[in-house]
């Protein structure tokens, strides 16, 4: 398996400094602080230079961390603390386990809506606009979208990746190294799917997952429910906690952005504009005038300015931007 280590703004960190500086940052934000817990800090953020490197970057996203309701903050802290003391596990190993086990999903709200956790709870993660590919020892590989995090479990008896937030698109490995194939599964807040020697894109959106099968086939497996269904090449479908259900044509191509662009026919701008949005920093506005309007070809995602200046040239639209940050797209 590729060795993806704490990676804070691009540069890789040990597991056992990320965690620490995530607990202090927990422990300074949510607890009162004692003169003694202050000394510790201290003590322990001048003991090592990349300790304050970590530091640093975990106070650049002290805008995001002060959004964490402080009851569910602490509870937090109280779980990982007590379950690597008495599992008399690493603290990376018993954020993992406590991450699967739902205890960061309390009211839904940590584990699949807080950007920064997990990204740094993952083995592999990237930004807004960026994507990347990460190769498992198995041979699979797994390209990540844009936004998007993700952990990774192979033992000797199975292969699972654990999506914990935006898209991945994966192409399963023949696993030579065991003689019985060990299967390969997909954990999603919610349900599972078992791949069945495939090529297959799996989309989070809020309460549910998009998988879209290339090749091959998958099984899909629902939260709460004893009922699977087996997807083959060529069909899409929506996964939630207590079904699945056929996934209607949007127009898009669902693997076109491995390949760095939005491909399709026949696409809603309103759907266009939100998928382009996932790409870049801020809001696309789209007016309810011009939400139907239909759009075929093919976008460049490297600079989602230059494809909004396309679909102007092709469109009755036009584009005002109130700052960088937000285009409102209206009726030309």
């Amino acid at each position: 398996m590729t060795d993806v280590n704490g990676t804070l703004n691009g540069e890789s960190l040990p597991d056992a400094i990320v965690d620490d500086a995530i607990l202090w940052a927990v422990k300074l934000n949510y607890n009162h602080v004692s003169e003694q817990n202050q000394q510790a800090f201290e003590a322990w953020l001048n003991a090592d230079p990349l300790h304050a490197k970590a530091w640093q970057r975990i106070r650049l996203m002290q805008a995001e961390f002060s959004s964490l309701p402080e009851k569910l903050a602490l509870q937090t802290l109280n779980k990982v603390e007590a379950t690597r003391q008495t599992l008399h596990l690493d603290r990376r190993q018993a954020l993992k386990l406590l991450s699967l086990s739902g205890v960061f999903a309390m009211s839904g709200w940590l584990a699949h809506q807080h950007t920064p956790w997990q990204r740094l709870l993952a083995d592999a993660s990237t930004a807004i606009g960026e994507q990347r590919t990460v190769t498992l020892a198995d041979g699979s590989v797994i390209q990540l979208n844009t936004g998007t995090a993700i952990s990774t479990e192979l033992d000797p008896t199975q292969r699972t990746i654990i999506l914990h937030r935006g898209e991945i698109l994966i192409t399963t490995g023949v696993d030579d190294a065991f003689s019985n194939k060990r299967p390969f599964w997909v954990q999603t807040p919610v349900g599972k799917l078992q791949a069945l020697g495939t090529r297959f894109v799996v989309k989070l959106e809020q309460d549910r997952a998009l998988v879209s099968v290339q090749q091959g086939a998958v099984e899909l497996h629902p939260a709460n429910s004893n009922e699977s269904l087996i997807v083959p090449a060529g069909e899409r479908r929506w996964l939630t906690v207590d079904k699945t259900q056929a996934a209607a044509n949007s127009g898009f191509e669902d693997d076109a952005w491995a390949d760095g662009v939005i491909a399709g026919q026949n696409i809603r701008l309103a759907d266009l504009l939100t998928e382009l949005a996932r790409y870049r920093h801020g809001v696309v506005h789209c007016d309810p005038r011009i939400k139907e309007l239909r759009v075929s070809g093919i976008f460049h995602l490297k600079n989602t300015d230059q494809a909004l200046q396309f679909l102007v040239q092709t469109q009755p639209i036009k584009l005002n931007y109130r700052t960088r940050f937000w285009v409102s797209v209206s009726p030309g």
